[in-house]
């Protein structure tokens, strides 16, 4: 169990791509946005209950913008808390009522376009930045630690992909979980991105049941998962996009300068403009024929 001193946040990025929730409520009537959001909801309190000290960000993911569900600047500080008139605990309360209003407000905006992806990376950016301001906040003698939870319905954008590689490896360095729920296809990304950062991937093989999913696989700390009997690791896809189509490729040319990955080659590379020397072909020099003297 985690100590009394111990600062523990969990950043929820949740995929609320119009298309994909609209094309989804079309083929399975019985799970919409609203039951995802329920299911949020339920480990995002059972998060809040299990110290006083944890902490939680609820980052709404589409494919035009990236948005702060909670806090948000209507956001009061504990202090500041009125109390519940249901007998409910104050901060779940205003979480949840909070938390309603920021995702009526963004449903209500008039969102135009097909796109099926979200801006993932930038989502993971936001996150590491709050919990890089987090930590600024902690004072001497506590311990912080801190995770990412991305739930995924759309599908992956290869346009991200240097972005998205950036967000990785920064939160490897900073020691920051990324854990993945994948409610549609599998995402090569996150697939990389837990696996680097420690975290666990899992794509729910029944989307109805996605609350006991979240409470079972994801609402456990590392230190706790080591003692649970989680779903086995998957495969990894470890393949890189190219720079020059955006196009995951398992053997390409790699730039020695910028390490750009480039499915073609190409004499000079397209992102640092370095212009490589090649070798030419060595041409075999033909041996005169010794001119015999006329007797």
């Amino acid at each position: 169990m985690a100590s009394e001193d111990e600062i523990n946040i969990l950043v929820l990025v949740l995929d609320v791509n119009p298309v994909w929730w609209g094309q989804q409520a079309q083929r399975e009537p019985k799970f919409t946005l609203s039951t995802c959001l329920d299911a949020l909801m339920v480990l995002a309190n059972a998060h809040l209950v299990m110290s006083r000290t944890n902490k939680l960000a609820i980052i709404a993911n589409l494919y035009h913008e990236s948005h702060f569900l909670y806090p948000s600047k209507q956001w009061k500080s504990g202090d500041e808390i009125s109390g519940s008139t249901d007998g409910k605990y104050e901060l779940l309360s205003a979480t949840n009522d909070l938390f309603a209003e920021e995702i009526k407000k963004l449903m209500d905006r008039k969102i135009s376009g097909n796109q099926t992806d979200s801006l993932l990376a930038v989502s993971l950016s936001r996150a590491l930045c709050y919990i890089h301001r987090v930590s600024k906040e902690v004072q001497a003698g506590e311990d912080m630690k801190s995770r990412i939870l991305v739930i995924k319905a759309s599908e992956d954008s290869t346009l991200q992909y240097m972005n998205f590689m950036n967000m990785i490896f920064a939160a490897q360095k900073k020691n920051i979980l990324i854990d993945a729920c994948v409610l549609d296809t599998d995402s090569g990304l996150l697939q990389q991105a837990c696996d680097i950062t420690g975290g666990l991937y899992l794509r729910i093989p029944q989307k109805i049941a996605l609350a006991q999913y979240l409470l079972w696989v994801f609402l456990p700390d590392a230190d706790q998962r080591s003692q649970l009997l989680l779903p086995p690791p998957v495969h990894v896809d470890y393949r890189a996009a190219c720079f020059c189509h955006r196009n995951l490729i398992e053997i390409g040319y790699v730039c020695s300068v910028c390490l750009s990955i480039f499915c073609n080659f190409s004499p000079i590379c397209t992102t640092c403009e370095t212009a490589f020397k090649m070798p030419l072909p060595q041409v075999a020099k033909t041996k005169k024929k010794k001119v015999k003297p006329a007797n």
